[in-house]
């Protein structure tokens, strides 16, 4: 491979994944040597290069070998010129020895190399090459909440080992809301109850790449036998295979081999298994077979819980900072986006609070978080709106805009209707005009009927905070 097509490279793995990422740990990278089949990369630390081996290993190697087939790993080596002590990484993908630890990496088993979350790997999980685990992400992290309770309780009777209750567990929500907390809490107390177990937790991407790269050097039998080889499989953002008809294929079998054996497995994903679109339908209906859990958006008293539970821990690093009254229900009121904006936003504030050496005020948090609170005045429109509404009712968007007055069509229109009116500055004409070009007096009698309902209707009052917390959320 030569550095040209390094460089053309690159600019795929900038697209694959994202400015922030390619920034961090991919722009630093120099290819250094290709020789017999290992391409060496010169990497400015250790921990970048065990980092990038960790989690962009397997993706690396795989685009290599569209321009050079014959490369069959990757490792890292510091640069020469670096005060870092020089360790090679753990390969990306490679294949276990039989001593337990993976091909070229025995150096790293012996010397203790850590993760990116500064845990050692152990044998097994050099020899499954499992993505590491964050050492923040426990279950006594894990502020509970409302929202958030029934998959909590879920993930404490999975991590408590023992016989299977229910089989898979799948949970689901937007971004921010606790989903890889949970799996990796999951994982950290298995690994303590049970460390005979054998825990093999990874991304869905990370399945498919070592799913390719397994096909390609012709070894599907060490693949197969390695992951149905396991005690718990844990499987992070499963959409991620949905429209890939092989990895599908495969994800299928591991999944049914695995039930067969009685071992457990914990699936996560950004929306439920039925509304992940290009997912094939048997792997759907096997994904609701077990336990199906949905994190909620959320709510005010969750919001300020994770927030007290984080200043206390900032009070004991920083203990000469005084926190002013009022500013954490500020920002649980103003910051309701996801947990990681909230949980950075006060990083961000105690980090310069104790560097002006000032307290943290109302009015030092406004003008330190100016940018986070002007990102979190979140727009609705009414074409969201409705989309909304018509997902919660499953009914079709253009069933919902059109002329019917059926009760399952009508109902959801005033819905949305009176959710345009609270939600937006719309006037009530041009509400009107984009349900199908209705009259203003007939969404004013829309509004005025849900807000009648809702005082006497339970079913209607929940479905309008489930909408307006998903909008908001």
């Amino acid at each position: 491979m030569t550095q040209e097509q390094w460089g053309q490279l690159k600019q795929d793995l900038l697209k694959s994944i994202g400015k922030n990422n390619y920034t961090n740990w991919i722009e630093p990278l120099e290819l250094a040597d290709v020789n017999e089949g290992v391409a060496t990369f010169s990497v400015p630390t250790s921990f970048l290069g065990n980092y990038v081996s960790q989690n962009f290993g397997d993706l690396i190697l795989y685009k290599m070998n569209t321009f050079a087939p014959e490369i069959r790993r990757v490792q890292f080596r510091v640069a020469a010129n670096s005060a870092a002590r020089p360790v090679m990484a753990s390969p990306a993908g490679a294949r276990p020895d039989p001593d337990g630890a993976a091909d070229g990496s025995a150096s790293v088993a012996r010397s203790g190399v850590t993760t990116d979350a500064g845990q050692p790997q152990s044998a097994s999980d050099i020899r499954l090459n499992t993505a590491p685990l964050d050492e923040r992400f426990t279950f006594d992290s894990f502020v509970v909440g409302k929202p958030n309770e029934l998959a909590h309780a879920a993930a404490r009777r999975v991590a408590e080992g023992g016989p299977v209750t229910f089989n898979p567990l799948f949970l689901y929500g937007g971004v921010g809301l606790g989903k890889t907390h949970l799996m990796h809490a999951i994982a950290w107390e298995l690994k303590q109850r049970s460390p005979e177990l054998t825990v093999l937790y990874l991304s869905a991407e990370q399945f498919m790449y070592r799913f390719v790269q397994a096909l390609r050097d012709r070894k599907m039998m060490d693949f197969k036998e390695l992951f149905r080889s396991v005690d718990v499989l844990m499987v992070d953002d499963v959409q991620f295979i949905a429209g890939k008809e092989s990895t599908q294929e495969e994800f299928f079998h591991t999944f049914n081999a695995l039930v067969d054996q009685n071992k457990q497995i914990v699936i996560s994903g950004d929306r439920a298994p039925g509304e992940i679109a290009n997912l094939e339908d048997r792997i759907k209906s096997r994904l609701q077979c077990g336990l199906v859990v949905d994190l909620h958006p959320t709510d005010y008293e969750l919001r300020l819980g994770i927030l007290q539970s984080k200043s206390e821990h900032y009070a004991r690093q920083y203990p000469d900072l005084k926190l002013s009254n009022g500013v954490l229900e500020f920002l649980a009121h103003r910051i309701s986006t996801n947990v990681r904006v909230l949980e950075g936003a006060l990083t961000r504030l105690f980090a310069f609070a104790s560097l002006v050496g000032h307290e943290i005020t109302l009015e030092l948090t406004q003008d330190c978080l100016a940018d986070i609170l002007r990102a979190s005045e979140r727009k609705v429109s009414v074409e969201e709106i409705q989309r909304q509404v018509a997902d919660h009712y499953n009914i079709r968007l253009s069933e919902m805009i059109g002329p019917k007055r059926l009760r399952a069509f009508a109902r959801p229109r005033q819905v949305a209707m009176y959710l345009c009116k609270q939600m937006t500055s719309r006037s009530l004409p041009e509400i009107g005009r984009r349900f199908g070009g209705r009259d203003h007096t007939t969404v004013m009698h829309g509004v005025k009927r849900i807000e009648e309902l809702q005082m006497q209707d339970a079913q209607i009052a929940e479905d309008l905070e489930i909408l307006r917390r998903t909008l908001e959320g």
